[in-house]
């Protein structure tokens, strides 16, 4: 196909790649990371960085992002997509805070980023950024992971990441000792074969004497306000019970 005067690519190209060619530039920050696996929030627009912009390109099929900074490592003459570096660049500065920090986390697990581009990375973003460096954690297995994470910081309390309890498994979160926390997305829970597994480990868990709290992963994307308030909600609970028996 020739999305363009001067390009052509293989018919089977990804409709993102072809668009961000097709416009004049390549596939960059959020959208080239969502294709290669890792967690973004908002994959709704697609994000193009421009080097050859087009007056007269087709209307694209959904809104379009675009960018026209430097990049920090040069693509390949005929690449359809900037580098991997530098789109994790974008997405950080693209993002909200707490959505940035999920996909550095995402990036480090699928081995986008090592640990050794650490320096480089937060060397080259706005000084800004920096405080992100030291929450990052490679360990969280899914991006609404990392913003459950964040979620707990921000009730001060303590909590444990990716316990493993005899006779129920690993799980995400354990808060003060006795509260389990896992985020509960379609993929790994839709089936009912998958929701007999969970509730047997939440049985063997509360037999143990956990109690389980597992908010959607929508909700820990988008309602973090309504998750938040139900963790709140738990932990006081606890906490009255806790005073209840004293007193006696």
């Amino acid at each position: 196909m020739r999305p363009r005067p001067g390009a052509y690519l293989p018919v089977d190209t990804p409709a993102d790649l072809v668009q961000a060619c097709a416009l004049g530039g390549r596939l960059a920050c959020v959208s080239e990371l969502a294709r290669h696996g890792v967690f973004v929030l908002d994959t709704s627009a697609l994000h193009v960085h421009l080097h050859a912009a087009r007056p007269s390109a087709p209307r694209p099929t959904r809104s379009v992002r675009r960018h026209w900074g430097r990049l920090h490592r040069t693509p390949h003459p005929c690449s359809t997509s900037v580098e991997l570096f530098d789109a994790v660049v974008s997405a950080i500065r693209c993002q909200p805070p707490r959505a940035a920090l999920a996909t550095l986390d995402s990036a480090l697990r699928v081995g986008i980023l090592a640990l050794d581009d650490l320096d480089e990375l937060f060397r080259v973003l706005p000084r800004r950024h920096r405080v992100l460096r030291r929450l990052i954690d490679p360990r969280a297995e899914s991006g609404p992971e990392t913003l459950l994470r964040l979620i707990l910081r921000s009730l001060g309390v303590r909590f444990e990441v990716q316990v493993p309890i005899a006779g129920v498994g690993r799980v995400d979160f354990v808060v003060d000792g006795w509260l389990i926390v896992e985020c509960d997305s379609q993929e790994f829970h839709s089936s009912w074969a998958d929701q007999r597994r969970d509730r047997r480990r939440i049985q063997a868990a509360a037999a143990l004497g956990y109690a389980t709290y597992s908010p959607i992963a929508e909700d820990v994307m988008w309602h973090a306000d309504q998750v938040r308030a139900a963790l709140a909600g738990l932990l006081a609970s606890r906490r009255r019970s806790r005073f209840v028996a004293a007193g006696r």
